[in-house]
């Protein structure tokens, strides 16, 4: 799995979310229990996650709805 976003954003993780329902890319949002642990006040960021395969079109797919600036760095591949 290849980390595309963190973000403390539910509106972010919401969209995201949906762009990638929309494409049939199957993505995870790790992190989304650790509320738990900061107090339920979103200190901690949560992770959106994708298979690496469908990395690239993930990433595509996210700069062409201009979030590209949200995307964590990758080096293609890897």
């Amino acid at each position: 799995m290849h980390e595309l976003i963190r973000t403390n954003d539910p509106v972010l993780i919401s969209f995201v979310e949906s762009l990638m329902r929309d494409a049939g890319i199957g993505c995870m949002v790790a992190d989304t229990n650790m509320s738990v642990l900061d107090g339920s006040i979103g200190m901690l960021p949560r992770r959106i996650l994708v298979d690496g395969e469908e990395t690239e079109n993930a990433r595509k797919i996210i700069t062409d709805a201009g979030l590209g600036h949200e995307l964590r760095p990758w080096e293609g591949g890897r």
